[in-house]
Order: C-alpha cells, then structure tokens, then sequence
C-alpha cells in the first residue's frame, strides 16, 4: 500500500502538470513542468523525501527500461536517417559533452556553496 501511496504522488504530481500545461498553453513540456513542481514540493517540504522514495529509487534502478521504447522507434525509423546519420552523431556527442560539462562544473560549484556554508 506504501508504495501504490507513493507512485500516487509522483502519477498525481504528473497528471497535474500536464493539465497545467494543457490549461494555461505554457511552452514547457508537462514532463519538464511535473519535475519543477516536484522540486518546488520537496524544497519547501510539502513533500517529504521518504513520501516518494521507495518509488523513486525503483524507478531509477530500472530506468533503462524508459529508454527501450525511444530505441525501438529509432530502429523502426532507420530509413528516414540513413541519410543523415552523421550530422545527429555530431549532435548527440556535442550535446552529450555540454551536458557533461554543465553537470560537472554544476556539482563543483554547488560543493564550494556547501563548503562555504559550514
């Protein structure tokens, strides 16, 4: 029952920001906006981390399995990029680099604000 509770939350949180989305026409996709609202929640304690967290670490032990369905309609389009399949290798290794980048000097900087702190 702890666990239905918990997906509940993350589902309830999901639903409710694509019908925010819906409603009010915002530019930011439901999915991007349900994280904003979830961090916003768990910021201000509104959410407490141990009310998702079983679930939450579920979902991550087994997120490659998210990513199984974007693989198979990559397949499936194969003969729409044959032709322009290096210009995506460039994107996909320049974006995967920015955001190695951005993560790293992210957590770098987020340590200095914690050390700074003590």
């Amino acid at each position: 029952m702890k666990l239905l509770r918990q997906l509940g939350i993350i589902l309830g949180i999901l639903f409710g920001s694509h019908l925010l989305q819906k409603v009010t026409g915002l530019p930011i996709p439901g999915t991007v906006l349900g994280m904003i609202i979830l961090l916003i929640g768990l910021i201000t304690g509104l959410i407490k981390i141990e009310m998702i967290s079983e679930v939450s670490q579920f979902l991550l032990d087994h997120l490659v399995f998210f990513f199984l369905p974007a693989g198979v309609g990559i397949m499936t389009s194969i003969d729409i990029i044959k032709d322009k399949w290096l210009p995506l290798l460039i994107v996909t290794i320049l974006t995967t680099v920015i955001v190695l980048v951005v993560t790293g000097l992210t957590v770098q900087a987020l340590k200095r604000v914690k050390e700074s702190n003590r």
